[in-house]
């Protein structure tokens, strides 16, 4: 059976990009068992509350939620249990420092499929204050009713 080709969303992060500035953004592969990978499969996957933590040289994603596997049984996981990224270890220190220095954090901004594997977007993020949020909020109005009336006027 020959492997299946290119990429195919499962999850995106939008909250985010809502709270952060996204500085850099970083591929990593996921560990993960094989009702996990179904489950992921199926779309059955939130990544809301979700974030990274570099801890004894591992990198581990804290409440990336994977819904147990509805056909699963006895071995469904703990929806809710860390689970491991894999990267380069020069990547992983880089990043720890960054993290440290910098007080930045590690996001995990989407996940998807990749030729059959499993893939993690994860983004180097700076918090936004809530007067960011709001300028944010006030250019993306500005924006729609400026295409509003760019629309209106060339009908």
């Amino acid at each position: 059976m020959p492997k299946a080709r290119g990429t195919k969303s499962v999850a995106q992060n939008r909250k985010a990009f809502h709270d952060y500035f996204i500085e850099e953004k970083y591929e990593a592969g996921i560990e993960l068992f094989g009702t996990e990978v179904k489950s992921v499969r199926a779309g059955t996957v939130n990544l809301k509350d979700s974030f990274c933590t570099v801890k004894d040289g591992q990198l581990i994603a804290h409440g990336l939620h994977i819904s147990p596997y509805e056909k699963g049984n006895i071995f469904n996981r703990d929806p809710m249990r860390p689970k491991r990224l894999l990267m380069h270890r020069k990547e992983i220190n880089k990043l720890q420092a960054r993290i440290q220095q910098d007080g930045l954090t590690l996001i995990p901004l989407s996940l998807y499929l990749k030729d059959s594997l499993v893939k993690v977007e994860l983004g180097l993020a700076r918090g936004k204050k809530l007067y960011d949020k709001r300028d944010a909020a006030a250019r993306r109005d500005a924006d729609r009713e400026i295409d509003r009336t760019m629309k209106e006027k060339f009908r």
